[in-house]
């Protein structure tokens, strides 16, 4: 088995310093996972789609070659090996290359996929319709199930990979926890953290960001919670357990020279 690190969107926002959207492709025998999509073709093609809004705040580059679909036919790969897909959450900027492998299984939790077909007024602006017409292959799983260092309900896709409950951020986020060739474990914790220093006891996160995550978390006193929950995660097996975001840069560019 063989992990990748791809960025699948580069983006500028105002406030903040340069952004990724950092995606695995896991290589199995059994078919290809992706773990996120970011912004997908269709995105790339007429980003109006994605709202006015967003691009202003967020400023996307939307090039057709980050596109996890390019990447994977880069490295060699057709799209229609990639069988699985789980996601970390539904927001916009995680799911808009969904549409590019229409027969992949979309592994998600319930509490997720219904706040996106069923959204609050305040979850409204996060997910876009128009990324799922398509028809994803929904797999959806509940929360309850084993226990991993710590974290329980985790639930297996497969003895390599699992989904760890990470809600704070959407109603049903989560982490996704890969297991490296060479032992140990790769934590892709989605937007549970923006910054690299929100790892450590005593985080340095710009403002802007620390603001960000409160405006966009649904649930921030379990947002918050679980940020400690990876702190300890980092402190007590960092030897056993390589913890990263979806959107910081300098985390996907130590893999990147691995």
């Amino acid at each position: 088995m063989t992990i990748r690190h791809l960025n699948c969107a580069s983006m500028n926002p105002l406030a903040a310093t340069r952004m990724v959207a950092h995606c695995l492709l896991v290589e199995r025998p059994e078919g290809l996972l992706l773990v996120d999509t970011g912004f997908g073709a269709a995105d790339c093609a007429d980003p109006k789609r994605l709202g006015r809004p967003f691009r202003a705040l967020v400023r996307p580059v939307l090039d057709p070659a980050e596109t996890a679909v390019a990447q994977v036919r880069a490295l060699g790969h057709d799209p229609a090996d990639v069988t699985d897909i789980a996601l970390t959450h539904l927001d916009l900027d995680h799911v808009g290359g969904l549409a590019d492998f229409p027969a992949a299984r979309v592994h998600v939790f319930a509490d997720e996929l219904d706040a996106a077909l069923h959204p609050t007024l305040r979850e409204k602006g996060r997910y876009l319709d128009v990324q799922r017409a398509h028809g994803p292959r929904w797999v959806t799983h509940d929360v309850p199930g084993d226990e991993w260092f710590g974290f329980g309900s985790v639930t297996a896709l497969a003895d390599d990979v699992l989904l760890i409950p990470l809600q704070g951020h959407t109603r049903g986020h989560c982490g996704v926890a890969v297991r490296r060739p060479d032992g140990g474990w790769l934590l892709h914790a989605g937007d549970s953290y923006f910054h690299a220093s929100e790892k450590q006891s005593e985080p340095a996160a710009p403002y802007s960001l620390r603001a960000f995550q409160v405006l966009m978390g649904v649930d921030n006193k379990r947002r918050v919670a679980n940020q400690e929950r990876l702190r300890e995660l980092q402190r007590s097996h960092s030897d056993e357990v390589t913890v990263f975001c979806a959107h910081d840069a300098s985390e996907l560019a130590v893999f990147a020279v691995e």
